[in-house]
């Protein structure tokens, strides 16, 4: 069954809630993650000249508009919980834009590179082909996506508060596919484990 526009809202609501409600022991527990391979696995496949405009997609409390900053490119971050947003533009310097995933506004070929990480996994399935669509528009030409997400057996539901979607890799490249984008590279975090002690699939596509 579908869900209704009703069910969507309630799902926005209770994720973005629960993130607004644990902001500050979020940014403190991910403070220290080591997201530098996702980082330069984007950066890497951007043919355009540097310095380059990044959509940091989902940026939460801004760490990563710090890195990207920090390595001389303009850096403009999005999240739809409002303490998130607070942090990060208090954090980073940055311009973060306050909006919800299911009502998107994006400029259309504005980006270089989208950093997706940990974020797309939020949006139930039945939303995601519109959303990436959007994220494709509003990239380049030749512009390039990084997302990292918590893989899956293609099952969607609430764990908690939070409402999430666990693709496997087939799954994904006929989601990405289908809205445009061309696979560069995926691999499985954290590296250097065993398969099964693997939970992040990460890919790098680029807009066709």
């Amino acid at each position: 069954m579908p869900l209704t526009p009703e069910q969507l809202q309630q799902i926005s609501a209770l994720t973005l809630g629960h993130y607004q409600d644990h902001a500050e022991d979020f940014r403190d527990g991910t403070r220290d993650h080591d997201v530098s391979q996702n980082v330069a696995a984007l950066l890497q496949h951007i043919e355009a000249p540097a310095p380059w405009r990044i959509l940091d997609f989902g940026c939460g409390p801004g760490r990563d508009l710090r890195t990207f900053k920090a390595l001389g490119h303009t850096a403009i971050g999005l999240d739809g919980c409002p303490r998130f947003v607070e942090m990060a533009r208090a954090d980073s310097g940055c311009e973060v834009w306050l909006q919800d995933f299911l009502a998107l506004e994006l400029p259309s070929g504005h980006f270089d590179g989208i950093f997706a990480n940990a974020v797309l996994f939020h949006i139930p399935s039945q939303e995601l082909p519109r959303v990436l669509r959007q994220l494709h528009a509003t990239l380049k030409p030749g512009g390039v996506l990084l997302s990292s997400n918590p893989r899956g057996d293609n099952q969607e539901g609430f764990n908690g508060d939070r409402y999430g979607a666990y693709h496997d890799l087939a799954n994904w490249r006929r989601l990405l596919g289908a809205a445009g984008f061309v696979e560069l590279e995926h691999y499985y975090r954290p590296a250097g484990l065993p398969r099964a002690q693997q939970p992040w699939l990460a890919s790098v596509w680029r807009r066709a």
